[in-house]
């Protein structure tokens, strides 16, 4: 059973449903009970045609479950022609089925997490992650969504933001290694950059390729994770990086600064160094209070916070952290990073087994566990 296959066209035989007058929240029950028997019946007779045969299915079990619900039956004049069995449309939906759910009737959290879940295919513990929230409070948020959209013909297309929010927390879903959505959430934005002429668009398909291109060195032959300052940089895609670096002159060249621009930024001073030494870490401290300008992001601040520790020195580093809370995710381990650069190892160590444990996935907490085994092995 090839899951990648239907994770891919997921998407689409829900778009095709939700063109066809299906509401969202029942499009989604259809696909998934397709979903469930494609699993069950794939094995020992695969389809010829995959999308087609999902999109076949979907639509019979959408007619089951509206035929025999009775509050539904004024939408028979929608669903009483079974389309003739056949290839699945060649379209790719998938962008605009993102839009379709930055709906105004939901908030843009809300939206964001609808689309996560139904058209990302991420669960609710990884959207809940994404978010910084309990599981159960996300479930929530997308039980209210789907409540919220039930019945809602998905004719108005949602805003830009919304939009750009979705396709970056899946990029950082995928990148994340969790589930690697990266390379389809770089497609879908280069998608959207070609559809829509607005600098931030630009700015966060810069923000992916640069990201993007530095993947291949983030991981040892083991499978452990290797900082940025000791990644080979012999290994980084350079095809990407100028890329990269040309879309986000070009969006920073209309002076309409965004988020996505000014983290784009960032990257590209990380990715245009030749070695970690050399990095420009004053000017990533000064896109970093531009940055803090747009968003007031506490991560955004607890990233500074680093940048500070390279460009003047440990302890300012340490200082601008203080005003930061201690529970903010990662702040355990830029704390035992800047305390192992003042020298103070016992102190880092600590801190880096505190970090460990609060890591959010097994890399990072092997990656974290091996730096405070390393300063505890020392005299």
């Amino acid at each position: 059973m090839d899951e990648t296959l239907l994770r891919s066209l997921t998407p689409s035989v829900l778009a095709i449903l939700v063109r066809r007058g299906a509401d969202f929240a029942a499009a989604e029950d259809a696909v998934q009970d397709a979903l469930v028997e494609a699993i069950r019946v794939w094995p020992a007779d695969p389809p010829r045609d995959a999308k087609g045969w999902l999109v076949t299915v979907a639509w019979r079990k959408f007619l089951d479950r509206t035929r025999a619900d009775a509050a539904r039956r004024r939408r028979e004049e929608l669903v009483d022609e079974e389309p003739t069995p056949g290839p699945g449309p060649a379209v790719d939906d998938t962008l605009q089925l993102y839009f379709l759910c930055a709906h105004p009737s939901l908030t843009p959290s809300s939206a964001i997490a609808l689309t996560l879940r139904a058209v990302g295919g991420l669960t609710t513990r990884q959207i809940a992650q994404a978010y910084l929230v309990p599981e159960t409070t996300m479930a929530q948020r997308i039980s209210r969504a789907k409540r919220t959209v039930a019945g809602v013909r998905f004719d108005q297309p949602g805003d830009v933001a919304t939009v750009l929010r979705v396709l970056y927390l899946v990029f950082n879903e995928g990148y994340s290694g969790d589930v690697d959505l990266a390379a389809e959430a770089i497609r879908l934005t280069r998608q959207l950059a070609a559809r829509v002429d607005h600098p931030e668009v630009a700015g966060l398909l810069a923000l992916m390729l640069l990201h993007h291109a530095r993947r291949a060195a983030r991981t040892a032959p083991d499978g452990s994770l290797v900082p940025l300052a000791e990644q080979d940089r012999g290994r980084w895609d350079t095809d990407a990086i100028a890329e990269g670096i040309a879309i986000l002159q070009a969006a920073l060249a209309r002076d309409r600064l965004g988020e996505f621009q000014a983290q784009a930024a960032i990257a590209a001073l990380h990715a245009d160094a030749p070695t970690a030494e050399e990095t420009d870490w004053v000017q990533i401290v000064e896109w970093y209070d531009e940055l803090t300008r747009l968003t007031d992001n506490p991560i955004v601040r607890l990233n500074r916070a680093v940048a500070v520790g390279e460009a003047d020195g440990p302890r300012a580093g340490l200082a601008a952290l203080a005003a930061l809370d201690a529970s903010l995710p990662r702040h355990a381990a830029v704390a035992a990073y800047l305390h192992e650069r003042d020298g103070d190892l016992p102190t880092a160590a600590r801190l880096y087994a505190e970090a460990a444990h609060k890591a959010p996935n097994l890399a990072e907490r092997d990656h974290l566990t091996r730096q405070a085994a390393r300063l505890n092995a020392r005299p």
